[in-house]
């Protein structure tokens, strides 16, 4: 025990010492556009091309602004939505199996039957749910920007604006996610089935594991600065101010200014929700409001610095509003942490103490400090420390990729998956290198594509018989298309 805290302090004492040693130192023509009536596609779509003065052919496609070109069940699919679709993909460098004038239609199609589907079988996704994935996915875009600012101005719209937008996408996506994962979740294969799939399977056509890694890390975050926590204290306040003096109300300041991105749309309100679901800190506050009318004193979190107001108690749980602001970390403080980091690396090459001790006792992130530092994530078999490449977090990847195991890298600056700024040092503990797969050791690897294409051949034969009972139709020039799925065209 002794050895343990003298182990402690000489750890922190490193992190102390370097942190003061980093202290010393035009058109204008007008342009006749053509909008298609599309009173010919509502829900019961009578055939009235004869009547009607204007069919398809009277306006050239490349006209017209924006028209209704399928109809599945009682929803509309536009040309805009194809549009839209097929720059995202550009954007995103996806590649289309096909003509994307035909598969982006008919793959919006396919979303609205799982969708559909969905809404019949009451499946529902909470707003924080809808909330963590957004944030994981600006995460990652900030990573690959290189900070909020850039992804802004490369996106050419502000991070709030950029959740509101991915909202209703994210929502819609976790919904399908979950409705097929309950039509597959009775589908098994045995190991029976694997090696039969692959018994007689040319060598190379048989998978190929792509290099797996377990990364350990040490995060630290950099302190923010006094006169910017004095610069969110004050807003806050001014917020209470302007409600109280019935300027403005909560809710729209919260709509307006909170950076909390599941309830801000939502007026900063949060459903009904137990104390242990909550930050200790905000659970204190808000548990102890007892007036709707007042509003809490500024009441700081995990998150960053948050106002409160009550809206209802029931029973052991409690409905409130609230209003966050996030701190930003200075340069100077990432300089100064990522010199404290730096020699912390330098100690453990020096095999001073190990990088699992290190871990332990130095890093902010609880997950992984109380793993020794290791790294795990979850994956399609569950909890898991081995990460393909493309699975770390940016930064994290490309350090690891110059690295042999048992290296640890210098320190680096990183976006955490709270969206926090953290300086971080990684260790590789191990590298399996790409290999085709083997019965022996990558069993679970080849059970798991079997297993893929299982439910992939019985999901292809559900929106077949879909859509054999769902209600379809399409303009006529898409009636030649090559699609995935037979019995579009009726």
């Amino acid at each position: 025990m002794h050895k343990q805290n003298k182990l402690i302090i000489a750890i922190l004492a490193l992190l102390v010492c370097a942190g003061t040693m980093a202290n010393a130192g035009h058109p204008s023509a007008k342009k006749h556009v053509a909008v298609a009536d599309t009173t010919d596609m509502a829900v019961s779509l009578p055939d009235t091309t004869e009547s009607r003065p204007v069919v398809d052919n009277d306006i050239p496609t490349h006209s017209i602004a924006d028209e209704v070109i399928w109809v599945v069940g009682d929803e509309p699919i536009l040309k805009s939505d194809v549009e839209i679709m097929r720059l995202q993909g550009e954007a995103e460098g996806v590649e289309w199996h096909g003509d994307p004038e035909c598969v982006i239609p008919e793959q919006i199609a396919v979303q609205k039957l799982f969708l559909h589907q969905a809404e019949i079988d009451s499946l529902t996704v909470t707003e924080s749910e809808i909330a963590q994935n957004i944030d994981m996915q600006i995460n990652r875009w900030i990573q690959q920007a290189g900070s909020r600012e850039k992804l802004e101005e490369y996106k050419k719209m502000s991070i709030t604006q950029l959740r509101s937008q991915l909202h209703d996408d994210f929502r819609n996506n976790q919904l399908i996610q979950q409705m097929k994962e309950k039509l597959v979740q009775d589908i098994t294969v045995t190991p029976s089935d694997v090696r039969n799939y692959f018994r007689n399977m040319p060598e190379d056509s048989i998978p190929f594991v792509p290099t797996e890694v377990e990364v350990e890390i040490i995060t630290r975050q950099p302190k923010i600065e006094q006169d910017e926590i004095n610069r969110i204290k004050n807003e806050l306040r001014e917020y209470t101010e302007r409600v109280n003096s019935g300027e403005t109300s909560f809710a729209t300041l919260a709509r307006l200014y909170s950076e909390d991105p599941g309830s801000a749309r939502q007026g900063g309100e949060m459903d009904y929700v137990g104390r242990g679901m909550l930050d200790p800190a905000f659970a204190a506050v808000a548990f102890n409001l007892t007036d709707p009318k007042k509003i809490s004193k500024i009441v700081e979190s995990e998150y960053g610095y948050h106002i409160i107001q009550l809206i209802d108690k029931r029973g052991d749980k409690i409905k409130v509003r609230h209003i966050l602001r996030i701190p930003r970390v200075s340069e100077a403080a990432t300089d100064s942490m990522r010199l404290r980091l730096d020699s912390l690396a330098t100690e453990i090459r020096a095999d001073k103490f190990s990088f699992e001790d290190a871990a332990s006792f130095a890093s902010d992130d609880k997950d992984t400090r109380n793993n020794h530092g290791l790294m795990s994530f979850n994956g399609e078999d569950g909890r898991t420390s081995k990460f393909q490449m493309k699975d770390l977090p940016t930064e994290v990847a490309r350090e690891v990729e110059k690295m042999e195991v048992g290296d640890v890298s210098n320190a680096f600056r990183m976006i955490n998956e709270k969206g926090k700024t953290v300086v971080a040092i990684v260790k590789l503990k191990s590298r399996t290198p790409a290999h085709r797969a083997t019965i022996t050791e990558d069993f679970q690897v080849m059970k798991n594509l079997v297993l893929q294409k299982e439910r992939a051949d019985f999901l292809h034969q559900w929106v077949v018989n879909k859509i054999k009972t769902t209600y379809v139709r399409m303009k006529d020039r898409y009636k030649s298309c090559n699609f995935e799925y037979e019995g579009w065209v009726k």
